[in-house]
Order: C-alpha cells, then structure tokens, then sequence
C-alpha cells in the first residue's frame, strides 16, 4: 500500500478527482487515440495511488471510478454491429517484482487450502479477440471492446492466416469460446510502416497499435494482406467440462487445429516461475511478435471458479511484466524540427542502438525544459527505453561518462528553416515559429496534412510533396486542383500511368465530405473527431466562419483554447481566401446533401443535451440528434429543448432541468421520437486502434 500521510477528505477528494481525469484521459488516448504517452507502469501507478485513496476514504469511491472497469475500445460510429460477449473480457492484474507473484500464491493458497500447479505463457502485446466454434465452425469472433460489449468483425477474422474455419478432430465441445490476441510480427509490421510512410501517412507507433487498427478496417481483403496473425491462450471454464486443468485445455484446443502457443509451460513453484520469467525476459527478443511479460494462471478449473473473480480481473491469474528494455547509447547531435503547426521540437540524434525488436537512431527531446531538466549534452551517454514498446525517449544521463568535448545545446532562437524569431506562447512549454505563410517547412507539412488519408485522401507522400513545392507547382491547398499533367511529367521520375493516377486522386478528393475538408484544413486544435463534430453542428463552411466566439464555446468539448483558435482562423483573410479558392476548386463545404439523404428534421430547432448510459455510446446520442436537425449542448439552459437522460444522468442537470421546467426524455421517447427507421448510417468515425493497457485478456 501507498502511503499516503495525513490527509484530510476534502484533499483527498481533489487528488482523486485529479487521478481519475487523468486515468480516463489516459484510457482515451491508449484505447481510442491509439497515442498512449505513458508507460504501463506510469499508468498502474496512477491507478494504485487512485485504488490507495479509495480504500482509506471509502466514502470517496464510486461504481464509476476507473478501479471498477476497465478502458473500452468501442467508439462512436457502428462501423461493426455490437454484440454482448458470453462472458466478460476482464483484463489481469499487474505486477512487476517476484514478490508480487510470491504475494499473489500465498493469497491464492490462504483461500483454497490445498496444493496446486500455475500454467504459465508468454503475455503476448496484441489486440483481444473472443471467438465462437459451433459444431466446429468458426461462427462469431468478437473485439474486447468495453468488455461486456464488442465489435462483431468475423469477417476480418477470417482473413487471417491460422484461424481455422472449421475444427479438425474430434472432443470438442459443441458451442464454445476461445480467447486471445491478434498479432502484427515484425516483419509485417516494418513493411506496412514503410508503405505508409511512402504514402505520407503517419507510421504506427508499435506493432500492438498496427494489430489493432488493422482488425478495424473496413477492407476485409487489406486485413488479409497485413500479415496478422492469433495466438489464442484462454477457454472459459464453463465452455469446457470435464478438462481438469487450463493447460490441459489448450493442448486439446490445439489438437483441433487451433493456434495456441507453444511456449507454455507447468510450474509446481515459485522457484519455477522465476526461472520461466528470468528465461523468456531474455530469450523474448529472438521471437518474431512483441511480448511484454508472462501471465501466471492457477490450473485448476475447478479452483478458478471457486477464486472468482473481482470487478475487473479473476483472483486466479496474475500478468508479470517485464522491466522496459533499456539502452545505453551517445548523443550524438540534436535537430530541431518543425512541424505544420510552426511548433519546434528536438530531437537527439544517437547512435544507433537496438531496442525492443527495432533499431534505434532517434529519440524526441520534447521540448527546452526537457532538455534543460536532464542537463543533456552532446556526446553524453544516455539511457534510452521503449516502456510498452512507445517510441523512443531518453529517460536518463550518465553524467559519470561526460566527455570532456561535450557541448551543452542551444535551443534556437529563430526558426531552423526560415530564420523567422520563434515564440513563446503563455503557459505553454513549446517554442513557435509564427511565420505560417512562408516557413517551408510549415507550409510542406500543411500541404502534406491536407491531402492525408484522413482528409482528402489523395495519393500523395513527402516526396511527392517536395517536388511539387521545390518546384514552385504548390504552394497552398488550391494549387493542387489546378496541377496540370505536362507539370507533373516534367517531375524526375514521373511516367505518363502515375501523374494520371495522381490527377485521378485529386479529382476524386472533390466528393470527399465536409467534415473531412473541414479537417484537411488544419486548423490549429482541429482534430478529425472535432471536425466532424463542428460539420454536424453547423452544417456548413459558411455557418462555422460567422459563429461568434461565445457561440463556439456552447459546443461541448470546445473549450476557450479551441474556440479561440477557430474564431481567429475565420478572421484570416489569407486563409478565408483558401477556403473561396477551394470553394471554386469544386471542393464539398456542406452536410446539407449528405444530411438529407440519411436523416430527417425531427429535431429542427431543438437544443439537446445529453447526459447518462445509454444503449449507444453518448457521442453515438449526439450524432443521432445533429443528423435529425438537433444541436447539443454541454449545459441545461433556459434554451435547452429537452434533457436527453439515459441510466444514472448527472444530478445536477437533472435538478436543473427540474428547476427550469426542462423536459426530461427518456431513451425511448427519444428513439420514437426520431423513429426507429432513421437511425440506420448515422455516423462514420475515423479508424480506432484499440489496445489492451493491462496487457492481457480473459
């Protein structure tokens, strides 16, 4: 246990207020964002100090904290049909010493009084995956989603090599289930980041974040030709009568031409464990799959159900995870890049060094006071790791191996490119280069971002891009829809069959929809879940441009930064001179035709606000009320139309729309409402990559 100290309720109230946000936004940046920013173990230790405070302040608990469930990977969109799993998808405990494993028999063995065997496995980095065989046959196969809840992608599943479609042999149970972790090998997951970054889209960060992408694909075929493939380590006791132990269960599933690891192993001690662990902590690095640790399961079927389980994990199975792989290597000089934004940021430049299953050159400094915080110099020895496999960063110096050469760096005062003086904006940690309209690099990164896959779609890379701007053919967004083919031609390298499909994917972008314009923008703070949810709300290029500032801030999850930031683009005359050039160019600046062919006006005029569980997930609700005609709202107010209140709404908008005569509608009212035929195809959300933060599935 933490110690915590004395501490009085109301301080305890604002750090677990404070741990939860961060918690929660953590999730969203792992499971959704597919971002994560910190370790597993930076995270497990938020949520012990957050379980920690929970227990000495039980009045301070809630069924809603993030220590009762675990980080869902659904999303808004029903891009899969959703269905509720047989039984629960649990994620394991972590722990991260022999003394914890030692911690964990000994509570084990207090509960059941008698002697036992632990099956051990590798705890493979991959995305969850449950499957059903019914008579043989490979009949459903769901994502872990919320774990109650998942993505129904069958069809993906059987695109990938290893999963067999029907069973062989024979003793197996009629109708059953299976669990465990679709896989991107190392090989698969190199060549898919050099196609995307040939395509000048954004390399993954890791093979799981790739793994897990790739099951969402729309394109059954692509997950195919991806390289994936399953491990499966865990059938649910009640699906398998009369097998006595787990192991015992998996060599029976393997029999039957399932992919289950080979790498398991019966331990009768912890002085097996140990040595298991100590093996694979070095041996791991030959395998061709990323694996961050070993998962420790009691036996016994029977004893397993007989532990149970808590809200979140079973009693019998505990994850062991292995220390990130740490290097040493040297600075050897710093760059200083810049991004589309005019945001500068370092980045160390080492000899190259392998880390976690890659080769590792480079490593981000983040920002000056990164730097200034370690005292880094160049020619320093630095400890380099890849904590959960994230990118690169610099967590140390050895200051006993300074050189005596080595030189402290000087974080540029003008920008590396145009030589404009950079800024500094108020609480903010970062250095800018203000020179939007000429600094190259900003205006590359800018044409770069416009025509990406998530906004106009066009076949365009880095490459391309700088021939076209070293060239003098593109300068802003506009000048790609006025490209000719005999400039193109005259590009080193280009044949007649590419400048036309480079044309044909220019023309093409002008069907792209509003909220994909909106985003190809690049408005600062603008991302493509926030451009969808501006194009919804108002509905055109044209609405947007005359909100006031006081309007933008009604808009839930649009704070003053963002609001701001919006507000001041549209008062750019350079940029409002884009967007009429866009206009001309024949580019989609309205969800009017869309809206109309999938929605209806039921909700014309009406302000909603939506708060509760519902039976979609809350931005799904708010989708549904921008496509019938609605507008949402963070806040009840004399304007709100009706509160939109599902299971457990928040109090004090109930109180206030209680106290302000608001309307209070159920999810039935509101479904029939809208009427049950217009919900079909409301929204259509960008890619998901969902993870498994705990690292391991039941």
């Amino acid at each position: 246990m933490l110690i915590i100290g004395k501490m009085d309720i109301k301080e305890a109230a604002k750090q677990v207020a404070v741990l939860r946000a961060q918690i929660e936004e953590n999730n969203r940046r792992y499971y959704v964002d597919n971002a994560p920013v910190i370790s597993d173990y930076d995270y497990d230790q938020l949520l012990y100090r957050l379980a920690d405070l929970e227990r000495q302040f039980p009045e301070l608990d809630s069924p809603d904290s993030p220590t009762h469930h675990v980080g869902s990977d659904l999303q808004a969109g029903l891009r899969f049909a959703r269905k509720e799993h047989k039984y629960p998808m649990l994620s394991l405990g972590n722990t991260y010493s022999i003394e914890e494993i030692e911690e964990f028999a000994a509570r084990a063995a207090r509960l059941i009084n008698t002697s036992f065997t632990y099956s051990l496995e590798l705890k493979f980095d991959g995305a969850g995956i449950s499957l059903t065989y019914r008579h043989g046959r490979l009949v459903q196969a769901l994502t872990r989603g919320d774990g109650v809840v998942g993505d129904d992608v069958t069809v993906n599943i059987r695109k990938i090599a290893g999963i067999p479609h029907s069973l062989k042999g024979s003793g197996y149970p009629d109708d059953f289930e299976i669990r465990g972790e679709i896989l991107m090998p190392f090989d698969s997951f190199d060549r898919l980041n050099q196609e995307r970054e040939d395509a000048g889209d954004e390399p993954f960060a890791n093979p799981r974040n790739a793994a897990s992408g790739s099951l969402k694909l729309l394109d059954s075929e692509e997950v195919g030709r991806r390289g994936l493939m399953c491990t499966l380590y865990h059938i649910p006791s009640q699906d398998i009568p009369g097998f006595e132990g787990h192991y015992q269960a998996l060599d029976a599933a393997a029999s039957w031409g399932l992919p289950v690891s080979d790498k398991r192993r019966l331990c009768s001690s912890i002085e097996d464990i140990k040595e298991y662990i100590n093996y694979w902590d070095s041996e791991r690095k030959r395998l061709p799959y990323a694996t961050d640790g070993v998962v420790i399961k009691i036996n016994s079927l029977d004893l397993q159900q007989e532990l149970g389980y808590t809200a979140k994990s079973p009693r019998w199975a505990v994850a062991y995870k292995f220390k990130a792989e740490e290097a040493l290597t040297r600075v050897l000089s710093i760059d200083y890049q810049v991004g589309r934004t005019g945001a500068v940021t370092p980045v160390a430049n080492m000899e190259p060094v392998f880390l976690s299953g890659t080769m590792v050159k480079r490593a981000t400094l983040v920002n000056e006071d990164f730097i200034r915080s370690f005292d880094l110099h160049i020619g320093d020895t630095v400890k380099v790791v890849k904590g959960g496999e994230i990118i690169p960063k610099i967590i140390g110096v050895d200051l006993s191996a300074r050189p005596a050469d080595a030189t402290l760096p000087v974080f540029p005062s003008v920008c590396p490119d145009c030589g404009t003086p950079l800024v500094k904006e108020e609480a903010q940690a970062r250095w800018y280069c203000p020179n939007a309209t000429a600094c190259p690099t900003q205006i590359k990164g800018r044409l770069l971002h416009f025509l990406s896959r998530k906004a106009m779609n066009v076949l365009c890379g880095e490459a391309t891009i700088d021939q076209l701007y070293d060239r003098g053919f593109v300068r802003r967004p506009s000048d790609f829809y006025q490209l000719q083919m005999r400039q193109l031609m005259s590009l080193e390298g280009w044949k007649e069959k590419a400048s036309t499909r480079f044309l044909e994917s220019i023309e093409a972008s002008k069907k792209v929809t509003f909220d994909h314009v909106l985003f190809a923008l690049g408005i600062r703070y603008v991302g493509q879940t926030t451009a969808a949810m501006l194009a919804a709300r108002f509905g055109s290029i044209d609405a947007l441009a005359a909100a006031t500032y006081e309007q933008l801030l009604e808009v839930e999850d649009i704070g003053a930064t963002m609001a701001r930031s919006i507000y001041d683009y549209f008062r750019n005359e350079a940029e409002t001179a884009e967007i009429e050039r866009l206009k001309a160019a024949g580019l989609q600046f309205s969800m009017k035709e869309q809206a109309a062919a999938k929605a209806s006006n039921a909700l014309e005029g009406m302000t909603v606000v939506v708060s509760g569980t519902f039976a979609l997930s809350r931005d799904e609700m708010k989708a549904l009320v921008a496509a019938h005609g609605g507008k949402t709202a963070s806040g009840v107010s004399g304007k709100t139309s009706f509160l939109l209140a599902g299971e457990k709404p928040g109090p004090e908008k109930v109180k206030k729309a209680e106290d302000l005569g608001v309307r209070i509608m159920s999810e039935a009212e509101f479904m029939a409402l809208i009427g049950p035929e217009k919900t079909e195809n409301v929204t259509k959300e960008e890619e998901d990559f969902p993870q498994d933060l705990f690292g391991g599935m039941i």
